[in-house]
């Protein structure tokens, strides 16, 4: 899946992989473009785990609202600051964020996976899942890789999107 995103993140690849979790990530470095905005993104406190596309417009805006100093913080990305915001607010963070984004963070205390994505849909977000597994990349060329996704078309799909755009 890495493979095919190589043209949308040539600055480095990474792959965070726990139980039945994978998560990876192909980095265009452009806030942060030193080794420490690397992903998939690990907090702090070592609860959550991030991977992270677009980016956040008002982040050090979110950065003063959370009360923290830049130099206690181990980059200076975006993604960093997303993080700390999660262990803070949860999925409030959300009403919070300005900007284009679709990112998945993993709670590896709770087991728990969200995914998100910008209110527009700017950044894509594909989606599969089966009785067995959740697929998911930011562009379905990756997506298909995984066995089991389909590579039929679904005419209901193609005329739900035509219709509404999305």
């Amino acid at each position: 899946m890495l493979e095919k995103l190589v043209r949308r993140g040539p600055d480095g690849t990474g792959i965070f992989a726990e139980r039945s979790i994978v998560l990876g990530n192909r980095r265009l470095a452009i806030i942060d473009q030193s080794v420490a905005g690397h992903q998939p993104m690990t907090s702090r406190s070592g609860r959550f785990v991030i991977t992270f596309n677009g980016e956040i417009y008002n982040f050090a805006e979110l950065r003063e609202e959370l009360g923290i100093e830049p130099t206690s913080l181990c980059s200076g990305s975006d993604t960093e600051v997303l993080l700390v915001a999660w262990e803070r607010w949860g999925i409030e963070t959300l009403a919070h964020l300005v900007g284009q984004w679709a990112f998945a963070i993993y709670d590896k205390l709770e087991r728990h996976l969200w995914l998100a994505r910008d209110r527009f849909g700017e950044k894509p977000l594909f989606l599969h899942s089966s009785a067995d597994r959740l697929a998911f990349a930011s562009s379905l060329e990756a997506l298909v890789q995984v066995p089991g996704v389909p590579r039929e078309l679904d005419p209901d799909a193609i005329a739900e999107y035509l219709e509404l755009r999305y």
